[in-house]
């Protein structure tokens, strides 16, 4: 029994009702943690979403992220890749990270919903504003869409600070968009930031790796990436491909409905960078 399963059975005794739900689902499954959301993990356990955080803090982690982190540690799982060895060449390990990336991408396009990316690009094209927030591993997916849209001629602006992203919700309304970015669906400010504009009556997109959780709720267009790599660890490196993918699509599909018009700002944008190359 590893350190964290063995703490948890210490601390069996003076949990609640629903936290010994979720100690006994890990005893049973504590090998099929890593690829779920706390969401998934409250069905699965039969508990909630809080009581999952506060299972966690009573046995000193912060919150679900460092439970599973915890548990990554210390189970025969890597953090980065289980295919990838020390004994790799970097060429091999760039070889093995391509092939990934291949699969993410063939995984993502079977499992985005067609009606749901064009809805998202719509949305998006008709926007007065569009906010994308993203933290962490994200706020490069969520500053790159804002460059592109920007470039397309949309009133775009990406936010990768957890305060300015809430401030700037409180300012969308009707006719607004908000993008949130989010491999795992359950970082807190992200799903606060999009609830926030939702009460405000903006439309409200995630991009989040397929499954339950807590981004969906407040989303009212879902664009699922999909990745073989959250079976094995808690990262979502190639998930982050997966998204830049679906930000080119939906940028490339700006340009080919709005036609000249999009054109002539992506020709502006351009004139205006000339003097910034030699």
């Amino acid at each position: 029994m590893n350190r964290t399963l063995l703490q948890i059975k210490l601390s069996y005794d003076s949990m609640g009702k629903s936290e010994k739900k979720v100690a006994d689902w890990l005893f049973e499954n504590s090998d099929a943690l890593l690829p779920l959301s706390i969401t998934e993990l409250a069905e699965r356990s039969n508990s909630s979403e809080a009581t999952i955080v506060r299972f966690a803090k009573r046995l000193g982690f912060s919150g679900y992220q460092e439970l599973k982190i915890s548990f990554a540690q210390e189970s025969e799982s890597k953090m980065i890749n289980s295919n990838i060895t020390k004994d790799d060449s970097c060429f091999e390990v760039f070889e093995k990270i391509s092939n990934d990336i291949y699969c993410s991408l063939e995984l993502t396009k079977k499992t985005l919903n067609e009606n749901n990316l064009k809805s998202a690009a719509d949305a998006i094209i008709s926007a007065n504003n569009v906010f994308i927030f993203g933290l962490g591993n994200s706020s490069s997916v969520a500053i790159d869409a804002a460059h592109k849209f920007m470039r397309a001629g949309c009133n775009a602006t990406s936010y990768c600070d957890n305060h300015m992203q809430a401030i700037a919700a409180s300012h969308l309304n009707k006719g607004d968009v908000a993008i949130g970015i989010s491999h795992s669906g359950s970082s807190k400010d992200i799903v606060d930031a999009l609830k926030i504009s939702a009460e405000n009556g903006a439309t409200t997109i995630c991009i989040t790796n397929y499954g339950k959780s807590p981004i969906i709720k407040h989303s009212q267009i879902v664009l699922n990436t999909r990745s073989n790599e959250t079976e094995y660890t808690i990262l979502g490196l190639n998930s982050r491909i997966a998204a830049l993918a679906i930000i080119d699509t939906i940028y490339t599909y700006i340009i080919c409905q709005d036609g000249d018009e999009t054109i002539s700002a992506i020709k502006k944008a351009e004139k205006s960078l000339q003097n910034k190359k030699y």
